[in-house]
């Protein structure tokens, strides 16, 4: 059987780099163009993210989504797509990559490896593999919007439109840790109850494992140190001493 090559109609918008497409494309006989559309919104995913050391907050996200394409013949059935992004979603940018299989009916899968750019949702990049039959190459631009916890919708293969650019560094990156905010104060205690206490100035909220403690140790013009940790959006009582 002759080698076919399928190229999806305008390739010259390739965003995306770190695909070895090159292989098997040499001695082809044929090219046609292809095109289909895909959603792939079922979604099973793990995500973790980190802080970069300039303070971006980086979102890694491993998932398979799958739904449906259609279009040309060896584009259309139940797709299936295992993708890895990266995303600064502080500023918006990222890249996706990774396989995606259709269930064509005539025949095997169609499958492709993909790297896209992402850019504030919208995914623009290149996707190379083969057709159902394994001689057949494709060799396509591919687009869609995205999110990791959704999936992507409004997919093309081929007829795409292009995209952003990103550089890639070895920016140390923290895993994401919540940073408590601390307060303290010294002086007068101008207000005590079973809830809250008021040092010079600064109130913190009593947790009601420390209540009966703080009123039994300070009252209103007594001398104390307070300190405070900010807990479900309100200054918190964390530690008390009384001074003479």
């Amino acid at each position: 059987m002759r080698k076919v090559m399928l190229i999806a109609a305008g390739l010259a918008t390739l965003v995306a780099a770190g695909i070895a497409v090159a292989a098997g494309l040499h001695g082809a006989r044929s090219v046609k163009p292809v095109a289909g559309t895909f959603t792939a919104t079922s979604a099973s995913v793990t995500t973790r993210t980190c802080t970069t050391s300039d303070g971006k907050t980086i979102a890694v996200t491993n998932g398979r989504y799958t739904g449906a394409a259609t279009g040309d013949p060896d584009l259309t059935g139940p797709i299936r797509i295992d993708a890895r992004s990266l995303v600064n979603t502080t500023d918006g940018f990222g890249t996706v990559e990774g396989k995606l299989r259709i269930d064509v009916a005539s025949g095997e899968d169609t499958v492709a490896h993909f790297s896209a750019v992402y850019d504030h949702g919208g995914l623009a990049g290149l996707a190379g593999g083969r057709a159902h039959e394994p001689n057949v190459k494709l060799l396509a631009n591919l687009s869609a919007t995205f999110s990791a916890a959704g999936g992507f919708v409004d997919g093309k293969l081929g007829a795409t439109t292009g995209g952003s650019a990103v550089e890639l560094g070895p920016a140390k990156c923290e895993p994401t840790r919540a940073k408590a905010e601390k307060s303290e104060a010294r002086g007068t205690v101008s207000a005590v109850s079973q809830t809250s206490i008021t040092v010079a100035g600064l109130t913190c909220a009593i947790p009601s494992d420390l209540a009966q403690k703080v009123n039994e140790k300070v009252k209103v013009g007594d001398r104390a140190e307070i300190r405070c940790a900010l807990a479900n959006g309100q200054n918190t009582l964390v530690k008390l001493e009384k001074k003479r």
